[in-house]
Protein backbone atom coordinates (compact mmCIF):
# COMPACT_ATOMS: atom_id res chain seq x y z
CA UNK A 1 0.00 0.00 0.00
CA UNK A 2 0.80 3.30 -0.89
CA UNK A 3 0.46 6.96 0.92
CA UNK A 4 -0.80 10.51 0.17
CA UNK A 5 -2.63 13.49 1.66
CA UNK A 6 -5.50 15.34 0.13
CA UNK A 7 -5.06 19.29 -0.09
CA UNK A 8 -8.73 20.89 0.38
CA UNK A 9 -8.12 24.64 1.35
CA UNK A 10 -11.02 24.19 3.92
CA UNK A 11 -12.02 27.09 5.61
CA UNK A 12 -14.50 27.43 8.24
CA UNK A 13 -16.11 30.23 10.18
CA UNK A 14 -14.27 29.42 12.89
CA UNK A 15 -11.10 30.57 11.25
CA UNK A 16 -12.48 33.78 9.34
CA UNK A 17 -13.84 34.71 11.98
CA UNK A 18 -10.60 34.29 13.93
CA UNK A 19 -8.53 36.32 11.54
CA UNK A 20 -10.79 38.09 8.76
CA UNK A 21 -8.08 39.54 7.12
CA UNK A 22 -5.51 36.76 6.96
CA UNK A 23 -7.35 33.04 7.21
CA UNK A 24 -7.73 31.93 3.42
CA UNK A 25 -3.87 33.16 2.74
CA UNK A 26 -2.65 31.48 5.59
CA UNK A 27 -4.59 28.41 5.63
CA UNK A 28 -3.44 27.94 1.83
CA UNK A 29 0.32 28.58 3.27
CA UNK A 30 -0.42 25.61 5.76
CA UNK A 31 -1.20 23.54 3.06
CA UNK A 32 2.43 24.12 1.16
CA UNK A 33 4.06 23.74 4.43
CA UNK A 34 2.00 20.47 5.11
CA UNK A 35 2.75 18.98 1.89
CA UNK A 36 6.17 19.58 1.67
CA UNK A 37 6.22 17.85 5.31
CA UNK A 38 5.00 14.70 3.83
CA UNK A 39 7.19 14.89 1.05
CA UNK A 40 10.10 14.84 3.62
CA UNK A 41 8.18 11.94 5.37
CA UNK A 42 7.74 9.19 2.50
CA UNK A 43 4.48 10.03 1.46
CA UNK A 44 3.98 9.36 -2.40
CA UNK A 45 1.14 11.40 -3.43
CA UNK A 46 -0.62 14.50 -2.91
CA UNK A 47 -3.76 15.17 -4.44
CA UNK A 48 -5.31 18.55 -5.24
CA UNK A 49 -9.64 19.45 -5.47
CA UNK A 50 -11.06 21.41 -7.66
CA UNK A 51 -14.06 23.19 -6.18
CA UNK A 52 -15.74 26.51 -7.15
CA UNK A 53 -18.38 28.64 -5.05
CA UNK A 54 -18.44 26.13 -2.19
CA UNK A 55 -17.92 28.40 0.90
CA UNK A 56 -15.77 26.77 3.99
CA UNK A 57 -16.10 23.78 2.71
CA UNK A 58 -12.84 24.33 0.04
CA UNK A 59 -11.24 27.62 -1.55
CA UNK A 60 -9.18 25.42 -3.72
CA UNK A 61 -10.70 26.51 -6.94
CA UNK A 62 -7.38 26.80 -8.94
CA UNK A 63 -5.26 23.94 -8.41
CA UNK A 64 -3.59 23.97 -11.20
CA UNK A 65 -2.12 26.94 -9.95
CA UNK A 66 -1.45 25.52 -6.76
CA UNK A 67 -0.15 22.05 -8.26
CA UNK A 68 2.74 24.11 -10.39
CA UNK A 69 4.13 25.93 -7.16
CA UNK A 70 3.85 22.86 -5.39
CA UNK A 71 6.12 21.02 -8.41
CA UNK A 72 8.39 23.49 -7.40
CA UNK A 73 8.88 23.16 -3.89
CA UNK A 74 8.83 19.32 -3.86
CA UNK A 75 11.19 16.94 -4.68
CA UNK A 76 9.85 13.21 -4.52
CA UNK A 77 5.78 13.41 -4.17
CA UNK A 78 3.92 13.27 -7.44
CA UNK A 79 1.48 15.94 -7.63
CA UNK A 80 -2.15 14.87 -8.43
CA UNK A 81 -5.59 16.82 -9.64
CA UNK A 82 -8.06 15.08 -7.15
CA UNK A 83 -9.75 16.38 -9.47
CA UNK A 84 -9.57 18.61 -12.80
CA UNK A 85 -13.27 18.79 -13.66
CA UNK A 86 -13.16 17.70 -17.24
CA UNK A 87 -17.06 18.99 -18.43
CA UNK A 88 -16.49 21.46 -21.06
CA UNK A 89 -18.52 24.30 -19.60
CA UNK A 90 -15.97 24.12 -16.70
CA UNK A 91 -12.77 23.54 -18.44
CA UNK A 92 -12.45 23.16 -22.60
CA UNK A 93 -11.17 19.99 -22.64
CA UNK A 94 -7.54 21.34 -24.75
CA UNK A 95 -7.12 23.82 -21.65
CA UNK A 96 -7.17 20.80 -19.50
CA UNK A 97 -4.29 18.50 -21.66
CA UNK A 98 -2.42 21.74 -21.80
CA UNK A 99 -2.47 22.30 -18.12
CA UNK A 100 -1.55 18.79 -17.50
CA UNK A 101 1.27 18.42 -20.07
CA UNK A 102 2.99 21.55 -18.43
CA UNK A 103 2.51 20.22 -14.70
CA UNK A 104 3.86 16.83 -16.06
CA UNK A 105 7.08 19.22 -17.59
CA UNK A 106 7.09 21.33 -14.43
CA UNK A 107 7.37 18.45 -11.75
CA UNK A 108 9.36 16.13 -13.91
CA UNK A 109 7.05 13.89 -14.53
CA UNK A 110 5.41 13.90 -11.35
CA UNK A 111 1.86 14.52 -12.43
CA UNK A 112 -1.23 12.23 -12.45
CA UNK A 113 -4.48 13.41 -13.66
CA UNK A 114 -7.33 13.09 -11.51
CA UNK A 115 -10.94 13.44 -13.36
CA UNK A 116 -13.98 14.17 -12.63
CA UNK A 117 -17.59 15.73 -13.05
CA UNK A 118 -18.22 17.90 -10.51
CA UNK A 119 -20.58 16.85 -7.82
CA UNK A 120 -22.36 19.70 -6.11
CA UNK A 121 -25.18 21.37 -8.38
CA UNK A 122 -24.16 24.77 -6.78
CA UNK A 123 -20.75 24.39 -8.83
CA UNK A 124 -22.39 23.05 -12.04
CA UNK A 125 -25.49 25.49 -12.78
CA UNK A 126 -22.07 28.18 -11.83
CA UNK A 127 -20.92 27.11 -15.35
CA UNK A 128 -23.92 26.94 -16.74
CA UNK A 129 -24.79 23.04 -16.27
CA UNK A 130 -28.65 22.81 -15.20
CA UNK A 131 -28.73 19.25 -16.25
CA UNK A 132 -26.53 16.80 -13.38
CA UNK A 133 -27.29 14.34 -15.55
CA UNK A 134 -25.47 15.90 -18.60
CA UNK A 135 -22.27 15.75 -16.86
CA UNK A 136 -22.12 12.12 -17.09
CA UNK A 137 -21.89 12.51 -20.92
CA UNK A 138 -19.67 15.30 -21.36
CA UNK A 139 -17.52 13.16 -19.11
CA UNK A 140 -17.50 9.99 -21.71
CA UNK A 141 -16.75 12.21 -24.46
CA UNK A 142 -13.67 14.21 -22.71
CA UNK A 143 -11.52 11.76 -22.05
CA UNK A 144 -11.53 9.30 -24.83
CA UNK A 145 -10.05 12.59 -26.34
CA UNK A 146 -7.47 13.69 -23.95
CA UNK A 147 -4.76 11.05 -25.33
CA UNK A 148 -5.67 11.96 -28.47
CA UNK A 149 -4.48 15.66 -27.90
CA UNK A 150 -1.11 14.63 -26.57
CA UNK A 151 -0.48 12.22 -29.38
CA UNK A 152 1.90 14.11 -32.17
CA UNK A 153 0.56 15.76 -34.45
CA UNK A 154 -2.54 17.59 -35.10
CA UNK A 155 -6.45 17.08 -33.35
CA UNK A 156 -9.81 17.74 -34.43
CA UNK A 157 -12.87 17.20 -32.96
CA UNK A 158 -16.47 17.63 -33.97
CA UNK A 159 -18.74 16.03 -30.15
CA UNK A 160 -21.83 17.02 -29.00
CA UNK A 161 -20.32 18.87 -26.66
CA UNK A 162 -17.36 20.59 -27.59
CA UNK A 163 -15.95 20.96 -30.54
CA UNK A 164 -12.43 22.37 -32.47
CA UNK A 165 -10.69 22.82 -35.48
CA UNK A 166 -7.57 20.80 -36.65
CA UNK A 167 -4.70 22.46 -34.07
CA UNK A 168 -1.44 20.94 -32.08
CA UNK A 169 -2.34 20.67 -28.38
CA UNK A 170 0.83 22.27 -26.63
CA UNK A 171 2.94 20.98 -24.93
CA UNK A 172 3.11 17.25 -25.34
CA UNK A 173 3.34 15.56 -22.32
CA UNK A 174 7.38 15.09 -20.77
CA UNK A 175 5.58 11.25 -19.56
CA UNK A 176 4.98 9.65 -22.80
CA UNK A 177 2.52 8.80 -23.67
CA UNK A 178 1.08 10.77 -21.04
CA UNK A 179 0.48 11.14 -17.01
CA UNK A 180 -1.12 8.39 -15.18
CA UNK A 181 -4.99 9.12 -16.00
CA UNK A 182 -7.56 8.61 -12.50
CA UNK A 183 -11.27 8.90 -12.07
CA UNK A 184 -13.47 10.30 -8.98
CA UNK A 185 -15.98 7.43 -8.13
CA UNK A 186 -18.41 6.84 -5.62
CA UNK A 187 -20.92 3.58 -6.89
CA UNK A 188 -20.77 0.50 -7.70
CA UNK A 189 -21.12 1.78 -11.64
CA UNK A 190 -18.83 4.26 -11.39
CA UNK A 191 -16.23 1.73 -9.70
CA UNK A 192 -16.94 -0.74 -12.74
CA UNK A 193 -16.60 1.55 -15.62
CA UNK A 194 -13.26 3.05 -14.30
CA UNK A 195 -11.97 -0.18 -14.34
CA UNK A 196 -13.07 -1.15 -17.50
CA UNK A 197 -11.61 2.14 -19.48
CA UNK A 198 -8.79 1.38 -17.31
CA UNK A 199 -8.43 4.17 -14.88
CA UNK A 200 -7.38 4.71 -11.55
CA UNK A 201 -10.29 5.31 -9.17
CA UNK A 202 -10.27 8.01 -6.29
CA UNK A 203 -12.69 7.94 -3.42
CA UNK A 204 -13.77 8.97 -0.35
CA UNK A 205 -14.26 6.64 2.87
CA UNK A 206 -17.62 7.83 4.07
CA UNK A 207 -18.78 4.55 5.89
CA UNK A 208 -16.39 1.63 7.03
CA UNK A 209 -13.62 -0.38 5.25
CA UNK A 210 -15.91 -3.13 4.84
CA UNK A 211 -18.97 -0.85 3.12
CA UNK A 212 -16.56 0.13 0.89
CA UNK A 213 -14.92 -3.45 0.02
CA UNK A 214 -17.43 -5.00 -2.21
CA UNK A 215 -16.92 -1.68 -4.86
CA UNK A 216 -13.35 -2.54 -4.56
CA UNK A 217 -13.51 -6.12 -5.42
CA UNK A 218 -15.88 -5.01 -8.33
CA UNK A 219 -12.90 -2.84 -9.36
CA UNK A 220 -10.70 -5.22 -9.20
CA UNK A 221 -12.89 -7.74 -10.99
CA UNK A 222 -12.86 -5.53 -13.94
CA UNK A 223 -9.45 -4.22 -14.04
CA UNK A 224 -8.48 -7.12 -15.84
CA UNK A 225 -10.38 -7.16 -18.62
CA UNK A 226 -9.70 -3.41 -19.47
CA UNK A 227 -9.85 -2.00 -22.59
CA UNK A 228 -8.04 1.57 -21.17
CA UNK A 229 -9.29 4.57 -22.52
CA UNK A 230 -5.61 5.37 -22.61
CA UNK A 231 -2.10 4.17 -23.60
CA UNK A 232 -1.97 2.11 -20.56
CA UNK A 233 -4.08 0.51 -17.51
CA UNK A 234 -3.95 2.39 -14.21
CA UNK A 235 -4.51 -0.56 -11.71
CA UNK A 236 -5.54 1.27 -8.81
CA UNK A 237 -7.49 2.17 -6.30
CA UNK A 238 -6.84 5.15 -3.55
CA UNK A 239 -9.19 5.73 -0.48
CA UNK A 240 -9.38 9.31 1.28
CA UNK A 241 -9.71 9.07 4.74
CA UNK A 242 -8.55 10.92 8.77
CA UNK A 243 -5.47 10.33 10.55
CA UNK A 244 -3.46 11.63 13.24
CA UNK A 245 -1.05 9.78 14.16
CA UNK A 246 0.85 11.22 17.35
CA UNK A 247 3.28 9.20 19.49
CA UNK A 248 0.67 9.80 22.37
CA UNK A 249 -2.29 8.46 21.55
CA UNK A 250 -4.39 9.96 24.49
CA UNK A 251 -3.26 13.35 22.79
CA UNK A 252 -4.69 12.61 19.77
CA UNK A 253 -7.58 11.71 20.89
CA UNK A 254 -8.36 14.87 22.62
CA UNK A 255 -7.18 16.97 19.46
CA UNK A 256 -9.15 15.27 17.40
CA UNK A 257 -12.53 15.87 19.63
CA UNK A 258 -12.05 19.46 18.61
CA UNK A 259 -11.08 20.29 14.87
CA UNK A 260 -14.36 20.13 13.48
CA UNK A 261 -14.26 17.01 11.31
CA UNK A 262 -17.99 16.64 12.15
CA UNK A 263 -18.93 20.02 10.80
CA UNK A 264 -16.76 19.11 7.37
CA UNK A 265 -18.41 16.03 7.27
CA UNK A 266 -21.94 18.26 7.55
CA UNK A 267 -20.68 20.83 4.93
CA UNK A 268 -20.37 17.47 2.59
CA UNK A 269 -23.74 16.94 2.08
CA UNK A 270 -24.60 20.68 1.97
CA UNK A 271 -22.66 20.95 -1.43
CA UNK A 272 -22.03 18.14 -2.74
CA UNK A 273 -25.86 17.27 -3.58
CA UNK A 274 -25.39 14.56 -5.92
CA UNK A 275 -24.34 12.32 -3.20
CA UNK A 276 -26.65 10.07 -1.58
CA UNK A 277 -27.39 11.60 2.24
CA UNK A 278 -26.99 8.86 4.48
CA UNK A 279 -29.97 9.21 7.19
CA UNK A 280 -28.44 10.43 10.42
CA UNK A 281 -27.31 13.80 8.63
CA UNK A 282 -29.18 16.00 9.36
CA UNK A 283 -30.51 19.09 6.98
CA UNK A 284 -28.48 21.69 6.77
CA UNK A 285 -27.70 24.05 8.91
CA UNK A 286 -27.98 21.51 11.58
CA UNK A 287 -24.49 19.84 11.74
CA UNK A 288 -23.02 16.61 13.39
CA UNK A 289 -22.03 16.83 16.71
CA UNK A 290 -17.90 16.57 17.02
CA UNK A 291 -16.53 12.99 18.38
CA UNK A 292 -15.99 12.42 21.58
CA UNK A 293 -13.11 10.35 23.21
CA UNK A 294 -15.34 7.68 24.01
CA UNK A 295 -16.83 7.72 20.33
CA UNK A 296 -13.21 7.80 19.03
CA UNK A 297 -12.34 4.76 20.68
CA UNK A 298 -14.75 2.88 19.60
CA UNK A 299 -13.82 3.82 15.98
CA UNK A 300 -10.38 3.13 16.97
CA UNK A 301 -10.62 0.08 18.21
CA UNK A 302 -12.78 -1.44 14.91
CA UNK A 303 -9.73 0.00 12.79
CA UNK A 304 -12.37 2.45 10.94
CA UNK A 305 -10.36 5.69 11.53
CA UNK A 306 -6.50 6.05 11.18
CA UNK A 307 -6.03 8.10 14.79
CA UNK A 308 -4.01 7.43 18.02
CA UNK A 309 -0.43 6.01 18.11
CA UNK A 310 1.67 4.38 15.84
CA UNK A 311 0.33 1.11 16.65
CA UNK A 312 -3.21 2.24 16.80
CA UNK A 313 -2.70 3.64 13.35
CA UNK A 314 -1.12 0.87 11.86
CA UNK A 315 -4.16 -1.63 12.75
CA UNK A 316 -6.72 1.11 11.28
CA UNK A 317 -4.04 0.83 8.37
CA UNK A 318 -4.20 -2.78 7.88
CA UNK A 319 -8.06 -2.98 7.18
CA UNK A 320 -8.11 -1.03 4.43
CA UNK A 321 -5.01 -2.81 3.07
CA UNK A 322 -6.97 -5.80 3.39
CA UNK A 323 -9.87 -5.19 1.67
CA UNK A 324 -7.86 -4.35 -1.50
CA UNK A 325 -7.35 -0.83 -1.04
CA UNK A 326 -3.90 0.39 -3.28
CA UNK A 327 -2.75 3.62 -1.49
CA UNK A 328 -4.44 5.35 1.48
CA UNK A 329 -4.54 9.35 1.71
CA UNK A 330 -5.54 11.65 4.59
CA UNK A 331 -7.48 14.87 4.33
CA UNK A 332 -5.90 16.11 7.60
CA UNK A 333 -6.17 19.94 6.85
CA UNK A 334 -9.76 19.39 5.83
CA UNK A 335 -10.16 19.55 9.74
CA UNK A 336 -8.60 22.78 12.03
CA UNK A 337 -6.07 21.14 12.72
CA UNK A 338 -3.21 23.37 13.06
CA UNK A 339 -0.15 23.24 10.84
CA UNK A 340 2.27 22.21 13.30
CA UNK A 341 0.15 18.65 14.21
CA UNK A 342 -0.29 18.28 10.72
CA UNK A 343 3.26 18.36 9.86
CA UNK A 344 4.26 16.52 13.10
CA UNK A 345 1.60 13.80 12.63
CA UNK A 346 2.82 13.02 8.88
CA UNK A 347 6.25 12.46 10.56
CA UNK A 348 5.52 10.61 12.92
CA UNK A 349 3.06 8.26 10.65
CA UNK A 350 6.02 8.29 7.87
CA UNK A 351 8.80 6.93 11.27
CA UNK A 352 6.53 4.45 12.14
CA UNK A 353 3.44 3.28 9.72
CA UNK A 354 4.63 3.91 6.41
CA UNK A 355 7.63 1.87 5.89
CA UNK A 356 5.24 -1.11 7.41
CA UNK A 357 3.40 -1.20 3.97
CA UNK A 358 5.30 0.89 1.86
CA UNK A 359 8.56 -0.71 1.45
CA UNK A 360 9.10 0.05 -2.61
CA UNK A 361 10.56 3.68 -4.06
CA UNK A 362 9.10 3.52 -6.89
CA UNK A 363 5.66 4.73 -7.71
CA UNK A 364 2.81 2.28 -8.35
CA UNK A 365 2.25 4.54 -11.21
CA UNK A 366 5.89 4.74 -12.77
CA UNK A 367 6.22 1.03 -12.00
CA UNK A 368 2.73 0.02 -13.96
CA UNK A 369 3.51 1.99 -16.89
CA UNK A 370 7.15 1.04 -17.36
CA UNK A 371 5.92 -2.83 -17.40
CA UNK A 372 3.36 -2.34 -19.83
CA UNK A 373 5.61 0.06 -21.98
CA UNK A 374 9.05 -0.11 -21.57
CA UNK A 375 11.23 1.56 -19.33
CA UNK A 376 11.41 4.41 -21.69
CA UNK A 377 8.00 5.97 -21.09
CA UNK A 378 9.09 9.41 -19.51
CA UNK A 379 10.89 11.87 -21.41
Amino acid sequence: MEFGIFNSLYLPRRLSERDPLGAEHNRLMDEVTWTRAADRAGFKYTWATEHHFLDEYSHLSANESFLAYLAGVTERIHIGSGIFNITPPVNHPARIAERAAMLDHLSGGRFELGMGRGSSTTEQRGFGITDPDLTKKMFDEVVAELPKMWADGEYEHDGEFFSMPARNVLPKPYTRPHPPMWVAAGNPGTFEKAARMGLGVLCFAHGTPDQLAPLIEIYKKNIEKAEPVGGYVNNNVMVTSQMLCLEDGARAREIATDITMSYQNSLVYRYLDTFPKPAYIPDWPQVLPEPTVELLDLAIGAGHIVIGDPEECERAVRTYADIGADQLTFGMLSTTMPVEVACEAVEVFGRHVLPIFDRDPVHSTTRQRAAQLGDDATG
